[in-house]
């Protein structure tokens, strides 16, 4: 019982950053129509809502910078370090959203400091998944690794249900103009309860053995050397993020202001919707994490995309056809359980491709860089594409398209041998 309790603090003390990185994420998206309002004011409609999507995208490019800079950092100083300090930064950055001034107080500052926040958020942001990913897959037992690493992508799940349910909380029981004047806030400021939480944990933690017997190593590997001898599996590894990243922000991220704002629906409904879905995307993620022990990483994602490709256009129009919160709840928890066989045994696979000694750097790098080319600006880019298509079934294109990619990327890396798991399981050092 006792390395139970051990090994679930070692797990919530590594993902708990995770949690908190899709908290915010998620969160902002959500409320990306009040912070258009408060923060771009304008007299033209659609103008501010595309201005807080390009701050909400701006934090993406931001990414690959912390990706790189903090990346390195696990490598060198070690992981326990780096995920400490990427959690001060996030903690930060989520009090100057929650509490900043809006623009009718300080003028274009407030959209100033918005930003600033947002790419500070992005740069502590790029540094967590590589750091927190590299400590779970290297102190994970190898036969348990696939079970391990789905709590990273368990996190995210578990960020999209509390942001959900704050969102529905604040949309339900508050009024239009509470929610406008102050209530929009509340659910950005709920975000800090993670942080002196997780710094409490991390504190706790020990570096890998794994890590420790590479670490001199580690600090003399260069940057260039990484890419140059690595671009294959960095570039599969950026394929297998990219067809993520398209689920998780169109089918979490999006729909809710696509259930409001072209759907019709009430403002809650959305929220209720995946708030209702997310449990069962929590638990799909640990249960496919598990099967691709058994089964291999690729085999598991392969028959999750080939799913989404069958289902996603049929489910959206079903939908669009007759919007309601019952069809839309359905669609949910379709894509919950089918996105769950790509999205938990991502993160292993991902750790599994590149060697210890430059593993947090590779994986950041990547990560952050397929995550700003396919997540940060698809809000933006599906506002864009509703409108100048004319179609309410854009997102679904899109979604296809993302999964054609992760499709791609799971099938060349399962042909590959730079990995020493062919068929995608087991571990390597």
């Amino acid at each position: 019982m006792n390395t139970l309790k051990q090994d679930a603090r070692f797990i919530v003390a590594t993902t708990i950053g995770n949690a908190m990185e899709w908290y915010d994420f998620i969160a902002f998206g959500f409320l990306l129509a009040i912070i258009a309002h408060h923060f771009f004011p304008s007299g033209n409609a659609t103008t501010p809502y595309l201005m807080a999507a390009a701050t909400f995208g701006v934090s993406f490019v931001a990414r690959p910078l912390g990706g790189i800079l903090l990346g390195i950092y696990a490598d060198r100083a070690g992981r326990k370090p780096a995920l400490i300090l990427v959690l001060g930064m996030m903690t930060v950055a989520t009090a100057i959203v929650g509490l900043s001034p809006d623009y009718a107080s300080i003028g274009v500052a407030a959209s100033l400091l918005l930003v600033f926040a947002r790419i500070l958020q992005g740069i502590s942001a790029g540094g967590e998944f590589g750091s927190a990913t590299a400590m779970l897959f290297e102190q994970a037992p190898p036969n348990r690794a696939g079970l391990y690493g789905s709590f990273q992508m368990f996190t995210q799940a578990v960020a999209g249900f509390l942001a959900s349910v704050a969102g529905f909380a604040v949309t339900r029981y508050l009024s239009a103009e509470q929610l406008d004047a102050w209530g929009w806030r509340l659910p950005i400021l709920a975000g800090l309860l993670i942080g002196p939480v997780g710094w409490y944990l991390r504190h706790g933690l020990e570096e890998p053995a794994a890590f420790r017997a590479v670490r001199e190593r580690a600090r003399r590997e260069p940057l260039g050397s990484t890419l140059r001898q690595y671009w294959k599996p960095l570039l599969i590894a950026g394929g297998l993020v990219g067809g993520i990243t398209v689920l998780q922000f169109t089918l979490a991220v999006f729909m809710p202001a696509y259930g409001v704002q072209y759907l019709k629906l009430s403002p809650s409904l959305p929220f209720l919707a995946i708030v209702i879905a997310g449990p069962v995307r929590m638990i799909m993620c640990v249960v496919c994490g598990a099967l691709s022990d058994r089964f291999g990483r690729t085999n598991v994602m392969t028959a999750g995309y080939l799913s989404i490709l069958v289902c996603t256009y049929p489910l959206f129009a079903w939908v669009v056809h007759a919007p309601s919160f019952e069809r839309l709840l359905s669609a949910e928890i379709v894509f919950s359980i089918l996105s769950a066989a790509c999205l938990g045994p991502i993160s292993t696979a991902l750790a599994e491709i590149f060697p210890t000694a430059i593993r947090a750097t590779a994986m950041s790098i990547t990560y952050n860089v397929s995550s700003t080319i396919f997540g940060g600006f698809t809000p933006f880019m599906l506002t864009w594409l509703i409108h100048s298509m004319n179609d309410l079934l854009a997102p679904a294109y899109y979604v296809i398209a993302g999964s054609l990619l992760g499709l791609a990327a799971s099938l060349l890396l399962a042909r590959s041998t730079f990995t020493g798991v062919v068929a995608g399981s087991g571990s390597t050092s």
